[in-house]
């Protein structure tokens, strides 16, 4: 059999015939310097629709990604027919870093994790004060997973003319988390959503809650351009509303710069993704206290140095209250 040394550019190596008749496989990529940069609009069975220079542009993802997936918010870099006109496609073939990302999994003893938003400054949290009846437990969970993403939480409370919002609003005091109160009459005359519109511009901003809670109906008064208007009705003996938000859809904000991104109702919100650690970054407030902890500590345990740190006067009680709290959702169940 014959050897070859050091030498291998003799003329007489026989190289392996390729049927197909085209170029030989690579690992190299090309690395796209003239791609076009995007923004990905919203995400239908594969296809994902971009903005490109104001453009709104159909695209798929490039095989080269992999697995890697893009979502509502992602910037990408674009190749290909970038018109936007009907019948054309271009691909994606970079996904650049994110800022912050809102995830969520379907349950608590689910570990894959679905990333719902991508490069959001803030999550706008929908409740309903009544009709249907406010969930606590899933405003809280919402709460974790934005502190978690990098995600600046904003309380909408709907329906105020329906039930006082004071209970729940001093449930959340101690967070010190930016709230708006709207009613029905108020989402009709446009009062609410010129009230919403100013903690939203220059933001991007993620809209999630529950079915029924009027989520659709505020983003559609905050985007009366939008053609989406179809508006659930919450079923009298369930309580549950019905789904009219079957994708997360990115809009830009009317009457200032901005983004509002529309998500599909929720009926859970599970945490299993959720490192507990990165919770208390979002009470800033509360981080020297850490210091003295054990390794690991959960800041809910007999050891948490935060105990003594709070009662030496350093920071009130409610919040090291509220912290707990929250941590103890990442292990209950919405709905216990």
């Amino acid at each position: 059999m014959r050897r070859y040394g050091k030498h291998t550019d003799e003329d007489d190596i026989r190289q392996r015939p390729n049927r197909k008749g085209n170029r030989p496989r690579t690992s190299i990529r090309p690395k796209h310097e003239d791609a076009a940069e995007g923004m990905v609009l919203t995400v239908d069975r594969g296809r994902l629709t971009c903005l490109v220079d104001e453009q709104p542009v159909m695209a798929m993802k490039a095989r080269e990604l992999g697995r890697k997936a893009a979502v509502v918010g992602d910037r990408v870099a674009l190749v290909g027919d970038l018109s936007g006109k009907k019948d054309t496609l271009a691909r994606i073939v970079r996904i650049e870093e994110r800022d912050s990302v809102l995830r969520r999994t379907a349950d608590d003893d689910d570990p894959y994790e679905r990333v719902v938003v991508a490069n959001a400054d803030q999550l706008a949290i929908v409740t309903a004060l009544a009709d249907p009846e406010p969930r606590p437990r899933l405003i809280d969970r919402c709460l974790v997973a934005a502190f978690d993403g990098g995600l600046t939480p904003l309380l909408v409370l709907t329906k105020s003319d329906l039930a006082p919002p004071d209970e729940l609003l001093e449930l959340y005091g101690d967070l010190d988390i930016p709230y708006v109160v709207t009613s029905r009459e108020e989402l009709e005359s446009g009062g609410a959503a010129d009230r919403v519109r100013e903690h939203l511009a220059g933001k991007a901003t993620a809209f999630v809650g529950h079915s029924g809670v009027g989520k659709t109906t505020l983003v559609n008064a905050l985007v009366p351009e939008d053609r989406r208007r179809l508006t659930g009705h919450v079923n009298a003996v369930t309580g549950r509303g019905r789904h009219t938000t079957t994708s997360a859809l990115a809009l830009p904000l009317y009457g200032a710069d901005g983004w509002v991104i529309d998500t599909p109702g929720v009926r859970s919100f599970g945490l299993a993704h959720i490192d507990p650690s990165r919770v208390i970054l979002a009470f800033p407030d509360m981080k020297p206290g850490t210091e003295g902890c054990p390794r690991a500590c959960s800041h809910d345990e007999p050891d948490c140095a935060l105990d003594a740190w709070v009662a030496e006067g350093h920071a009130d009680p409610a919040r090291l209250y509220s912290l707990r709290r929250l941590l103890a959702t990442r292990e209950r169940r919405e709905g216990d």
